[in-house]
């Protein structure tokens, strides 16, 4: 028996369950650990990131990545978007960190992806044209998808400032999640990100009806769970951000200040 993301007694399991290092994620900046977890007969794996192995960034001084990885999750949950798998901040092996639930990808039902100009598949959104190392055109493109398109609301919500395509993951019976959000939620505005097929479209009525419904949730039981994570002025960011994304109510365009696309992107 295994956990599924939608199963309500997910969090339950990530707080309490037994968790036994496995293995080490080397890609990642930070120490990122693929456990095993178990709780009264309930096995499965999750994501592991310790306090004490995050790298030290000048630009986030304030808390940890993994409190913000929490409130991320926090954020999409109260959204109803429920992109971000089910994550608990909790003692580890290694002291406090962020426990995220494990999700197993299908690397043949990509969203984001690098071809060549004429190898974009039908649908998709071209970001970004460039070079590749061999001096080949390529192309930065993405799925048009509703649930990206919900994903690229969310990163404008909470100012995400690392949306790789290698964060985007999508499984075999074609869910899609949101991963690693440890640098979001700045007061500063700082969203880079490959989800930027839309710009300047319209929002459309539901995610606008989403972003009213989030914005009264602040000053209530969501305010109150996102300060055990993020300072006072971050909160109150998130809620200027809200009110400018709704009253404009358009997909946001890159700004001229800093890059618009993370590197590497994936």
């Amino acid at each position: 028996m295994s956990v599924r993301p939608d199963d309500p007694s997910a969090l339950e399991f990530l707080r309490h369950g037994r968790i036994e290092v496995e293995g080490r994620l080397v890609a990642a900046s930070n120490a990122t650990l693929y456990c095993a977890i178990e709780h009264e007969g309930v096995s499965g794996h999750c994501v592991y990131k310790p306090v004490r192995g995050e790298q030290p960034l000048w630009d986030f001084p304030d808390g940890t990545l993994a409190g913000r990885e929490v409130a991320t999750y926090l954020i999409s949950a109260a959204a109803g978007w429920d992109l971000v798998p089910p994550t608990v901040l909790r003692p580890g092996p290694f002291g406090p960190g962020m426990v995220q639930l494990w999700i197993d990808t299908d690397t043949d039902a990509e969203l984001v992806d690098v071809t060549g100009p004429a190898e974009v598949p039908s649908g998709w959104r071209p970001v970004l044209q460039a070079h590749d190392r061999a001096g080949e055109p390529a192309v930065l493109a993405h799925a048009d998808h509703p649930r990206l398109k919900t994903m690229a609301v969310l990163d404008a919500v909470v100012n995400n400032a690392d949306r790789k395509g290698g964060h985007v993951l999508s499984t075999a019976e074609g869910e899609v999640f949101a991963v690693d959000h440890g640098i979001c939620l700045n007061t500063q505005d700082k969203l880079r990100t490959v989800l930027w097929g839309w710009i300047g479209q319209g929002l459309g009525a539901e995610a606008l009806e989403t972003l009213g419904s989030l914005r009264a949730q602040l000053a209530g039981g969501l305010g109150d769970a996102l300060h055990d994570h993020l300072t006072r002025k971050e909160v109150a960011a998130l809620g200027d951000r809200i009110d400018r994304l709704a009253a404009a109510g358009v997909f946001p365009s890159p700004s001229d200040e800093w890059p618009a696309i993370p590197w590497p992107a994936f």
